[in-house]
């Protein structure tokens, strides 16, 4: 496991940051295709090789590759839909989750491990 410090979280987000918003754009788009075509999907005897499915299988395959891209660096993606990422630091002696959710600026929250986001706090 990584540890970051803020300084080092923060100058990761010029190489995540845009990954976080192709993964986003792509999750929606995954997200809209699934649902128009559910009903596709859902019957094993219809005819699946059309090219919106073809595009929701590359999304798929990209969302995937992407996830891993983020998670290279040691990084953890909580939560996709929101595009919150958290960076195991350690504060005052403990672990820590240094927060950062897409459109922010910079990492400026943490969060203790078993807390999540809405038990944020100002670094």
């Amino acid at each position: 496991m990584k540890y970051f410090t803020v300084e080092e979280a923060n100058a990761l987000l010029p190489t995540l940051e845009p990954l976080m918003e192709k993964l986003l754009t792509r999750r929606a788009r995954a997200s809209r295709l699934a649902k128009q075509l559910g009903h596709l999907l859902s019957d094993y005897r219809s005819n699946i090789g059309s090219a919106e499915l073809s595009t929701l299988t590359q999304d798929f395959v990209a969302i995937e590759r992407m996830i891993n891209q983020i998670q290279t660096h040691g990084v953890l993606l909580k939560d996709v839909n929101a595009g919150l990422l958290d960076f195991l630091s350690e504060r005052n002696g403990r672990d820590v989750y240094l927060c950062w959710k897409y459109g922010e600026d910079k990492v400026e929250y943490f969060h203790e491990l078993h807390t999540g986001f809405s038990g944020r706090q100002q670094v």
